[in-house]
């Protein structure tokens, strides 16, 4: 079985290199054919070029540790608040229809359209552009853990407090393993919505960050810059849910074929 899926992981990685390898050239026949103008579409080796001068230079570094920090703050939060409001909605029904109401009409409204409010009431600084990311990804976080808690057989929890387990262990031993599956593929999708949701978290009043440079590149006429910033972008989100995927695997091995899916 591991030599299968050993098997199955080489012929994978095999596939993605090859598309990225179609995909570079396409672009570069296209960049070649002369129909698209220079500024629409450089050249993937102006691109390239861009990116190792602005990795020397120091200035992509910054900006990216910058928009690390924010993605750090903004998701661990986002975490933190849906564990929170995980265990109030299960906690009792009269809190849960006090604050079901308002989550279900925030969940409604993009992260960017509170933008306008959220300067009003936090300003410009950081607490503005991590409020962006928590309210990027904390949904897609919350209404996994709730969906996995809901998916709990109730014949276990009448079990378990026929052996007289008390309400916080009902939670560990019987709620938690159980909705773990769906918890897990939460915190990966919720890590993918927090990305998303960074270059608007820095679009107004910012002056650093993936999403700055990308935007000042952008008044500059640098379309280039502004592909380095995407390609930034992409690959940190294919790393850190690659790193996060290995985490989870090496914490829940048995349940990690359910979150590869």
């Amino acid at each position: 079985m591991k030599d299968m899926n050993t098997v199955n992981s080489y012929k994978n990685n095999l596939i993605a290199i090859t598309t990225l390898i179609v995909f570079i050239f396409v672009w570069k026949l296209c960049s070649l054919s002369g129909k698209f103008n220079t500024y629409i579409l450089p050249d993937p080796g102006t691109v390239l070029k861009t990116a190792y001068e602005l990795l020397m230079s120091g200035e992509l570094l910054r900006h990216l540790l910058v928009s690390l920090k924010r993605i750090f703050w903004g998701y661990s939060l986002a975490i933190m608040l849906s564990l929170i409001l995980t265990f109030l909605l299960f906690s009792s029904s009269l809190i849960k229809s006090i604050i079901a109401p308002p989550l279900n009409f925030l969940r409604q409204i993009p992260p960017l359209a509170l933008l306008p409010l959220l300067l009003s009431w936090l300003g410009i600084g950081e607490e503005q552009k991590v409020s962006v990311i928590i309210l990027g990804c904390l949904f897609p976080i919350l209404f996994n853990f709730i969906g996995g808690v809901e998916q709990v057989d109730k014949k276990l929890v009448e079990v378990a407090k026929i052996f007289g387990l008390k309400k916080w262990q009902i939670y560990r031993r019987v709620f938690l393993p159980s909705a773990l599956p769906s918890i897990l593929i939460g915190l990966r999708v919720g890590l993918g919505f927090s990305w998303r949701s960074l270059v608007g978290a820095e679009l107004i009043a910012s002056s650093s960050g993936i999403g700055y440079m990308m935007i000042d590149a952008e008044s500059m006429a640098r379309t280039d810059i502004i592909l380095v910033g995407v390609f930034v972008i992409g690959t940190m989100g294919m790393l850190t849910d690659y790193i996060l995927s290995k985490v989870i695997n090496k914490l829940s091995p048995w349940h990690a074929d359910q979150v590869q899916r």
